[in-house]
């Protein structure tokens, strides 16, 4: 029987999630075994003001060009942030996480995106062909693309098979179980984002979501041979702490040859002024970035497992 290269990371996978149900328990338990109070279990930390999870997205098509409808944020030409080379960039609208230091609250509501078809998508990023072809591609991101899996696994199929685009995928992996195999299969490089490395201060950070999302991903991934760059954000007094992000590259290096680098990003203050926009609190007010000793602190321990990471 050929080894699966995966077990090993969906392993981890289940005993975080045992060990997660676990501690939970445990204090329950243990507070009321004595008769006193009992302590309040570790709650996420919601961004003030957030808007409540999305419903799932459900699949439509357009009447006139009978591809699947989508629901799109905003597009750019960026290079060297989301992917190799020039990118035509699709921001999608809609995310599950209400991550505390999130740059783009304006993309957490799904329709509030512009309401469009995956082959307007396509035809639109064939007009930068003689600039994203040879050495960029497509990129989408979000939001949480997987929110609308199909309409981007529609997006990936097209644009290699009409335009012959390399394809990226940003993604922190929550709504994971929604991304076919033809979605990956047609996926050329996933920009992983690892919030934290333990199932308690992920579910904080993030405001809600699982590791093992993450870890089943990883898995999938493996299996498909997609290869990765794993993300990374540095927050002073959050995920700054050296077991923590202890915990972040060991995860990376279970990934094993896949992951291509880890890019150590720098918190900061970029998305502040749109929280002021909405009418909403910023919940990491006060939190400074972290500096260049703090930042290259982290890279080392990513580098001490093999990896490739750079800030």
């Amino acid at each position: 029987m050929t080894p699966d290269p995966a077990a090993p990371l969906r392993a981890l996978g289940r005993l975080v999630d045992a060990q997660g149900a676990a501690d939970h328990d445990a204090a329950g338990a243990g507070a009321s075994a004595t008769g006193g109070p009992t302590s309040p279990s570790p709650q996420p930390l919601a961004m003030p003001g957030a808007l409540p999870p999305e419903a799932p997205y459900e699949d439509e098509f357009d009447v006139a060009d009978g591809s699947r409808i989508g629901f799109v944020h905003s597009t750019e030409t960026t290079s060297g942030v989301n992917g190799p080379g020039l990118r035509y960039t699709v921001f999608l609208s809609g995310c599950g996480l209400r991550c505390l230091y999130c740059h783009n609250p304006d993309t957490q509501g799904m329709r509030l995106g512009e309401r469009t078809s995956a082959k307007r998508v396509i035809e639109e990023a064939g007009r930068y062909l003689a600039f994203i072809r040879r050495h960029g591609g497509l990129t989408v991101t979000g939001g949480e693309p997987l929110l609308q899996a199909g309409f981007v696994e529609e997006l990936f199929v097209g644009v290699q098979s009409e335009h012959g685009l390399h394809t990226t995928l940003d993604t922190s992996a929550n709504n994971q179980q929604k991304a076919s195999d033809r979605l990956l299969a047609h996926t050329d490089l996933v920009l992983l984002d690892i919030k934290a490395g333990n199932p308690e201060l992920y579910e904080r950070v993030s405001g809600g979501g699982r590791l093992a999302d993450v870890m089943d991903l990883g898995a999938r991934l493996m299996e498909h041979g997609v290869a990765v760059w794993v993300r990374f954000v540095l927050v002073p007094g959050l995920t700054d702490a050296p077991d923590h992000v202890a915990q972040v590259a060991d995860l990376a290096a279970e990934l094993g040859p896949i992951v291509e680098r880890v890019e150590v990003l720098p918190y900061h203050r970029l998305g502040v002024q749109k929280y002021a926009a909405l009418g909403r609190p910023y919940a990491l007010e006060g939190t400074p970035t972290p500096t260049y000793e703090q930042v290259e602190r982290s890279v080392a321990i990513f580098r001490e497992r093999g990896l490739v990471a750079l800030a």
